[in-house]
C-alpha cells in the first residue's frame, strides 16, 4: 500500500486526535465551519451572478468580435496571433468560458499549432481576474478594490505575452 493512499486518512486521524487531546468538539467545530461557509457563499453570490451575466451579455453582444478586429493589427505586430484574442478578452472575466475558447482553438488549429499552444499556455499561465477578486473581496467584505484591478490586469497581460513569446522560443517555426 502507497503512503499517498493513507495521506487522507492519517490526516483525518490526526486531527480527530489532536482534536481530543485539546478537548475540542469536533461536531461543533464542524457545524459552526459549515455556518460560516453558508454565510460566506451569500456574501459572494451576488457579484458572481453579476460578473456571469455581465461575460454573457458581452459575448452574446458582439462586442468580443468587435474588439478582436480592432486590436488584431496591434497583436500581429508584438507576435501574438490574432486568433487568441477572444481567449485573451474572456479569461480575466470567465474560467470556464476560457477553457471553452481555448478548447475551441485547439479543436479548430490543433494541440501542436503555433495558436493551440499558445492558448494551452496562456491557460496555464493566467488568473481569472474578476471572479477571483469577486470571490475573495466578496467574502471579507471588501467594497473597494483600489489598485487590485489594474494590477491584476497588468500581470495578465504580461502572462499573456509571455505565453506568445514563450511558445515563440521553445518551438520555433
Amino acid at each position: 500500500m502507497k503512503l499517498s493512499s493513507l495521506a487522507v486518512p492519517l490526516l483525518l486521524a490526526g486531527t480527530a486526535v489532536y482534536a481530543m487531546t485539546r478537548k475540542v468538539d469536533v461536531y461543533d467545530a464542524l457545524t459552526a465551519g459549515a455556518g460560516d461557509g453558508l454565510t460566506i457563499i451569500l456574501r459572494i453570490l451576488p457579484a458572481l451572478v453579476g460578473l456571469l451575466t455581465a461575460v454573457s451579455m458581452f459575448r452574446a453582444s458582439g462586442a468580443m468580435e468587435w474588439l478582436t478586429g480592432l486590436c488584431s493589427p496591434l497583436l500581429s505586430k508584438l507576435g501574438v496571433p490574432a486568433e487568441l484574442m477572444p481567449l485573451m478578452l474572456i479569461r480575466p472575466i470567465s474560467g470556464n468560458g476560457a477553457l471553452a475558447v481555448g478548447s475551441e482553438l485547439i479543436r479548430t488549429y490543433g494541440a501542436d499549432s503555433t495558436v493551440g499552444r499558445t492558448a494551452a499556455v496562456m491557460l496555464g499561465s493566467t488568473e481569472t481576474t474578476f471572479y477571483t477578486i469577486a470571490v475573495y473581496y466578496g467574502s471579507a467584505g471588501i467594497r473597494r478594490t483600489r489598485h487590485t484591478i489594474p494590477a491584476a490586469i497588468t500581470a495578465d497581460l504580461a502572462g499573456f505575452f509571455a505565453s506568445a513569446l514563450a511558445v515563440r522560443i521553445f518551438f520555433p517555426g
